[in-house]
């Protein structure tokens, strides 16, 4: 079983992946781009960074073969910075978008304040980036909950819903 965290930037995806995983005791796969703008040496990219930055969240979440995966982003988050930086999501980067991979999506309110990062973009956009991510999971018929609120709130709302699509911790 597969859990996504997606949402605008500085949401908390990276801490609630990590959180997650560590109270379900559960392996996580950290969001790619910075393994791939590190490696690359620089954070200038093209539409062609963006594709091959969603093959490389697959290939890594890929690698484990864990009975629950918490994915700290998804191929969803690419889809989405394509279609706003570039007006479109090419067919190849739209084909590694597969919702239904995933038992549950994890989308996170942009209700804590911004932190600023080198590869952040979208400061002042985070509501309309969560419209577009939730639209989007509403029309892929995609099993999703939105978190929000403090960390520890968005880690018992998460928790919770985890529990709910059937997985057991075996507490």
């Amino acid at each position: 079983m597969k859990i996504a965290i997606v949402g605008p930037e500085s949401c908390g995806k990276s801490t609630l992946a990590q959180d997650l995983a560590d109270a379900l005791k559960a392996p996580w796969v950290a969001e790619y781009v910075r393994e791939y703008f590190a490696q690359k040496g620089t954070s200038d990219y093209q539409l062609s960074d963006i594709v091959a930055i969603a093959q490389g969240q697959l290939a890594a979440e890929a690698a484990h073969k864990a009975p629950l995966l918490i994915c700290d982003t998804t191929a969803l988050v690419c889809k989405i910075w394509a279609e706003v930086r570039y007006g479109h999501c090419p067919a190849e980067l739209a084909a590694h978008y597969r919702p239904q991979d995933y038992a549950l999506h994890l989308l996170t309110r942009p209700d804590l304040p911004w932190e600023p990062d080198p590869l952040r973009e979208n400061p002042n956009d985070r509501d309309y980036l969560f419209n577009l991510y939730e639209a989007d999971l509403k029309a892929s018929g995609a099993n999703y909950r939105v978190v929000e609120g403090s960390m520890e709130r968005r880690l018992a709302m998460a928790l919770e819903a985890v529990l709910a699509v059937g997985f057991s911790d075996g507490s």
